[in-house]
């Protein structure tokens, strides 16, 4: 689908990045001759995925980091030495959170601090921490944050999710004008359910909604990981040079049925 040296050069960090979505991305953007570095909290978790990728990639770029995105002190010193050791960052994928099922009524201040904590103060100490090393690209520095459909429209049983994320979309929105003067094109990527995830799993499938959701899906089918990985990889190519500000629906037509119940 894509030159293999489309983003030859280029560094680039995906915050939970060693299964599902966030792996998919990793491995998209070494396909394309990116090196890639991918953080996640547990170190045998980071290996295993990396050691996984090097066997389809033998040639490919890969560093780990076990850090918590929660941990703002902990974010800035990882992004830091990734610039020290790289000399800049290309490409921001803020792609960890966290989420389960629970109507609002029942849902603990532990539970909604902890979602909040992951998806939104997450992805704004990606974000602070990479401003320098975004700022020193030659390229024209990329943010792309991961949220959902359900950012937009609400979601009963999830609302704490859904907060979180809208408040990423808003952040998406404030930073693509605040930084664009530097070069830094901010956006976001929201995906429908997805195959074979822990999202999909948890969500739907333990709920025994899976048949139910999948009814709603107006192209007849859940999507792929790599559905995913190619508009991450678009935003972060040449291609999505003019590009900021945007959400990028990647849901199968989900959207347009609205109902989340």
């Amino acid at each position: 689908m894509f030159r293999d040296d489309l983003l030859q050069g280029r560094i680039g960090l995906v915050t939970g990045g060693s299964s599902g979505i966030g792996l998919g991305i990793v491995r998209s953007f070494a396909e394309l001759g990116a090196t890639v570095v991918f953080i996640g909290r547990r170190e045998d978790k980071l290996a295993e995925a990396r050691e996984h990728l090097l066997r389809d990639l033998p040639s490919a770029e890969l560093v780990t980091i076990a850090v918590d995105v929660r941990n703002h002190a902990a974010m800035r010193e990882a992004v830091d030495g990734i610039v020290g050791r790289f000399g800049c960052l290309d490409i921001l994928v803020n792609n960890a959170a966290g989420n389960f099922h629970c109507p609002t009524e029942q849902l603990s201040e532990n539970g909604w601090r902890a979602v909040i904590d992951i998806d939104l103060n997450g992805t704004f100490n990606g974000c602070q921490a990479a401003l320098a090393g975004l700022k020193a690209s030659s390229h024209g520095g990329r943010i792309i944050n991961i949220t959902v459909p359900q950012a937009l429209s609400g979601w009963p049983g999830s609302a704490h999710a859904a907060s979180a994320k809208a408040g990423v979309l808003s952040l998406t929105r404030s930073l693509a004008v605040e930084w664009g003067g530097y070069g830094i094109r901010v956006n976001n990527v929201l995906p429908g359910p997805i195959a074979g995830t822990e999202g999909l799993k948890r969500l739907y499938e333990d709920r025994g909604i899976a048949d139910h959701e999948y009814e709603r899906m107006a192209m007849g089918t859940f999507g792929l990981v790599d559905d995913i990985a190619n508009a991450c990889a678009f935003l972060a190519s040449p291609g999505g040079d003019f590009v900021t500000g945007c959400d990028f629906m990647v849901d199968g037509g989900r959207w347009l049925k609205r109902g989340w119940v």
